[in-house]
């Protein structure tokens, strides 16, 4: 394990991801959801265009195999078209690191390093991906590792918090399993190539304009 990332701290994630993997949640007016906590939440990492004329978010897991497929494909998607919001919904489902890794991305956004996290675990081939090659793949990208140390052990409930609302938004979404992906007004649970990609966000785009019109 890297020193700079002390072991209580994961010790401490690994803990959490059970309850996070079991939670149940219960729908009521307390936690209803609402479009703008799809959308914009303000914890929520987001790349492309802040204000494109479409939307897609993508809920994926650092274990998910598909998810790392599907990524190329929408993220090049995402910068040929240049009018998309691409929004991350982390969403760690599969296996305990799953929650290391997502939480190891979350933690770098507080030093504008979220993408930079992001991609270097979505490069990391297969599935059941141990804690000590998320460490290293997110040292590797250039994150100053004891700043990110620091501060997840400072941001713990926040990050947590916005693992809970995405749990939340993709039981109440009706996923399946991962990878899940809101385009526009459509809801996608399965990995797409580039030509699907292309093909459900014209869709989305034709349809979000007959709403307009109507």
């Amino acid at each position: 394990m890297n020193k700079a990332v002390s072991r209580s701290t994961f010790l401490r994630l690994a803990g959490a991801a059970a309850l996070l993997l079991t939670e149940t949640l219960a729908h009521s007016a307390e936690n209803e959801i609402t479009s703008e906590m799809i959308l914009a939440d303000p914890e929520a990492p987001t790349a492309g265009n802040p204000d494109g004329d479409l939307t897609i978010v993508d809920f994926f897991d650092y274990n998910c195999p598909f998810c790392k497929d599907a990524a190329v494909h929408l993220e090049r998607l995402v910068k040929a078209d240049g009018k998309i919001k691409l929004v991350y919904k982390d969403w760690p489902v599969l296996t305990p690191t799953s929650i290391v890794g997502a939480k190891l991305a979350l933690g770098a956004r507080y030093q504008d390093k979220y993408l930079a996290a992001h991609h270097a675990l979505m490069s990391v081939p297969g599935y059941g991906i141990s804690q000590q090659q998320m460490i290293d793949a997110v040292r590797k990208s250039g994150v100053d590792m004891n700043r990110l140390d620091a501060d997840i052990k400072a941001n713990d409930a926040a990050i947590t918090g916005l693992l809970k609302r995405n749990l939340a938004i993709a039981d109440a979404v009706g996923f399946q399993g991962t990878p899940g992906f809101l385009v526009g007004p459509y809801k996608v649970n399965q990995a797409l190539t580039y030509e699907g990609f292309q093909r459900v966000a014209a869709d989305a785009r034709a349809r979000q304009a007959g709403q307009k019109a109507g």
